[in-house]
């Protein structure tokens, strides 16, 4: 499994002024779609809306309003819907530049939270990198994927049947339910990697492992870009569940330490799949030089086989006209016989000295 690593080129953002808007990253939709979950204990509603002006009836409602954005590419739409809410500059900047770190940011009134998502591409068979970023306000939450996958989805439909917590806690639960959600995700794609190794590992232990650098190297790009994905993350969760910040109930912060614990076991298992990748690694490598010299010695003793023959063979093929035994009548079996006798005598010695 490879890593697609898009180009999201960050140096069309040189030399802007601080919060100017442009997007930095590849367009993965044609178009941006919003989604409206309002909801409580009772009730739902669903509902696709076509502009952000449309979000005005669901601000300051007693309801939980999640708002799930796919498609960040066009600035406009990304820009009105954020300044409906209130949200800095800063925020919609990041936003809209997918090339960022994962972090978690503390407005005050709102929490600004980066995540890296990763799916497996089955055309491609490539591991793809894209960004999430989630808002988490009083009353509402907003998330915006580049496009719309398949790691939300169990949320959406835990909101839609009322399944779970969800429906009836706030939207602290609901923004911690998306972030453990994308974490969980993470172990799914580890045991995919894991699917890999074990395939290039029975390669390697078979011996028809000569073409395994690429797959190796290209997991192990896999786990970089995992990992760095995790470690900042573990840090913010574990900070947000220690200062626990206004926004996040004191009952909230029970999940949070399991999230870390799921981060812990994430990075834990990127640390051993990268040992062993090392341990594979050095097998093959240890493997093909092995192979190498074994190749090496069945070569040498050939030569040094022939080395003997050779110089008889040069001494009675040199045009002198009174070269002793070339007139022998059995000269030529008896120049055989005696190169025969030559290689056995080595072959036998090699055997004795165990090198053949």
């Amino acid at each position: 499994m490879a890593l697609n690593r898009s180009y999201k080129s960050p140096s069309r953002s040189a030399g802007l002024a601080p919060g100017e808007l442009v997007h930095i990253g590849e367009r993965h939709s044609d178009f941006t779609e919003i989604t409206i979950f309002d909801f409580d204990a009772e009730k739902c509603k669903e509902e696709k809306i076509a502009s952000p002006d449309d979000c005005a009836p669901f601000r300051d409602v007693a309801t939980v309003t999640w708002i799930d954005v796919a498609g960040v590419h066009d600035v406009a739409v990304v820009e009105k819907l954020c300044a409906g809410f209130g949200l800095h500059p800063l925020v919609i900047e990041d936003i809209l530049n997918t090339s960022q770190r994962p972090k978690v940011e503390d407005y005050g009134d709102y929490l600004y939270i980066v995540l890296k998502l990763f799916e497996f591409d089955e055309v491609t068979a490539e591991l793809e990198a894209e960004q999430v970023s989630i808002i988490l306000g009083q009353g509402f939450v907003i998330s915006f994927e580049e496009r719309k996958g398949a790691v939300l989805e169990p949320v959406r439909d835990r909101i839609r049947r009322g399944k779970g917590r969800v429906r009836r806690q706030g939207p602290d639960y609901l923004a911690y339910t998306l972030v453990d959600a994308i974490v969980d995700s993470y172990l799914v794609r580890l045991e995919e990697l894991e699917e890999d190794m074990d395939l290039l590992e029975d390669s390697i232990t078979k011996g028809d492992g000569s073409d395994v650098i690429g797959p190796l190297h290209s997991l192990k790009q896999a786990l970089i870009e995992m990992r760095k994905s995790v470690w900042p993350l573990r840090d913010s969760v574990g900070t947000i569940e220690r200062s626990g910040g206004l926004l996040f109930k004191e009952g909230t912060r029970i999940y949070l330490r399991d999230l870390y614990d799921h981060t812990n076991m994430v990075i834990d298992t990127i640390e051993t799949f990268r040992d062993t990748l090392s341990v594979l690694m050095d097998i093959h490598l240890t493997s093909m030089s092995i192979r190498t010299n074994e190749v090496m010695k069945i070569l040498t003793i050939i030569a040094t086989i022939f080395i003997p023959l050779t110089f008889l063979a040069g001494v009675y093929g040199m045009n002198f006209k009174y070269l002793p035994e070339l007139e022998w009548r059995h000269g030529y079996a008896t120049f055989w016989g005696i190169c025969f006798m030559v290689a056995g005598v080595m072959v036998y010695f090699f055997r004795k000295r165990r090198w053949l």
